[in-house]
């Protein structure tokens, strides 16, 4: 059970990766993430400033969660040179893969002041199927 940041069994990957669509794409860096667990579910809260949330997708596959996007760096001056860079730009990309016990086909997510936050909620077992067999007579 390992992740970027957080001991938990949640599973981190930042890799490159091949979209059908795009083609290969390199993830440049990987935003700063929490996860935890509360009792209604898990929470991902994912650190994105400066971004919109239509720049961001979110995709899941199986027990993966996969968030990825562009953030864009519009505010500087073409001709400068930095004293100091440590905000990340460009592409990114985050894999999650989440330990049994959650429902990631009910997730819910949200964008606000920054932070993408999304509710994990626990899945729940189905219920026992209750049915009457009917019994015959015999012959």
């Amino acid at each position: 059970m390992a992740i970027s940041k957080v001991s938990s069994s949640v599973f981190v990957a930042q890799s490159s990766f091949v979209s059908a669509h795009d083609g290969p794409v390199k993830a440049h860096w990987e935003p700063n993430t929490d996860v935890y667990v509360t009792d209604h579910g898990l929470v991902i809260k994912v650190e994105l400033a400066g971004m919109r949330s239509e720049n961001l997708e979110i995709t899941v596959e199986g027990s993966r969660i996969r968030i990825r996007g562009e953030r864009p760096d519009g505010c500087r001056a073409p001709k400068c040179s930095f004293l100091l860079m440590s905000i990340n730009y460009g592409p990114f990309e985050s894999i999650l893969e989440l330990p049994p016990g959650y429902d990631l086909g009910q997730a819910k997510a949200a964008y606000l002041n920054g932070f993408l936050r999304i509710d994990v909620p626990l899945a729940h077992p189905p219920k026992p199927k209750r049915t009457r067999v009917a019994v015959q007579h015999s012959l």
